[in-house]
């Protein structure tokens, strides 16, 4: 609305790390917000604490118990004119942690948005990972269930991107054992462990050893980079569409799904894939 003054949504990444890597904006922005929205307020203490800062305005929870219903109150915050600061416990807002809710809110109520860019553990990974890094995409954490996480990575498998995932530790040998059913167990990939921190630890090799690294154990934080299928017209001779079929079902994917994606990666009809595997 023209004329009207709003105030500023401000997302501010955080160190994934040590904290000497806090952008030097961030600090200033601490001290000056009339509200700073955190994930973690205890965490959040110790941050201004490293940092020598002393904070004047609100400090309000933010996480993803409570995401939806305090988004409408930090709106009217905005609406009224405030600076309200939005930090999160590692990295940049929203990417994978809470943020989206209230970033969409104040776009669609045409407030200012804008970020103090940091650190980041999916371009951190990526940079290290000796994987390509031209194109690739951001996957975030898998389900945690074992159907849906096989679902998904068979939905990626012809994925020609450079992948980035978010894993547990407890879940990361069995999220690499899927990643080898899904994509094979030759394809490269990277387990990045406590990245920026004193028990930094970059794994690379082709998925199968990872299996067998992980299986000793996983501990701190990790990012899983994974390269992206090779590029390769798929073939649409009758057998072969039947095996690639036969091949996503496996890596568990509905039937329905994997006709459509076969179907896609072949160039074919949907309807060709369905009747030769309704007849075979």
């Amino acid at each position: 609305m023209i004329g009207r003054v709003t105030g500023t949504l401000v997302l501010a990444a955080t160190p994934i790390g040590r904290v000497e890597d806090a952008p030097p904006r961030l600090a200033s922005e601490l001290a000056t917000a009339d509200v700073i929205a955190a994930e973690d307020t205890r965490r959040l203490k110790r941050l201004v604490g490293d940092l020598g800062v002393t904070i004047a305005g609100r400090v309000v929870s933010y996480f993803e118990g409570n995401e939806s219903a305090r988004t409408p109150v930090l709106l009217e915050s905005l609406l009224a004119g405030e600076r309200v600061l939005l930090v999160t416990d590692a990295g940049m807002p929203s990417v994978s942690d809470p943020g989206y809710r209230l970033v969409a809110a104040a776009v669609e109520a045409d407030v200012l948005v804008t970020a103090v860019p940091g650190p980041s553990a999916v371009l951190t990974a990526l940079a290290v990972s000796g994987l390509p890094v031209d194109r690739f995409c951001f996957e975030g954490f898998l389900p945690r269930k074992a159907g849906e996480r096989a679902r998904r990575l068979a939905s990626l498998a012809a994925e020609e991107r450079t992948m980035v995932f978010f894993e547990a530790p407890h879940r990361t040998q069995a999220a690499l054992e899927a990643m080898a059913t899904a994509f094979g167990d030759d394809r490269a990939a990277a387990v990045c462990r406590e990245l920026t921190k004193t028990h930094e630890e970059v794994r690379r090799g082709p998925l199968a050893a990872l299996v067998e690294w992980a299986a000793e154990g996983v501990r701190g934080e990790v990012t899983v980079v994974v390269s992206g299928a090779t590029a390769a017209a798929a073939s649409s001779e009758p057998e072969d569409l039947l095996a690639a079929v036969a091949g996503l079902e496996e890596g568990g994917m509905s039937r329905k799904e994997a006709i459509v994606e076969v179907a896609r990666r072949a160039g074919v009809p949907k309807r060709e894939v369905y009747d030769l595997v309704h007849k075979s």
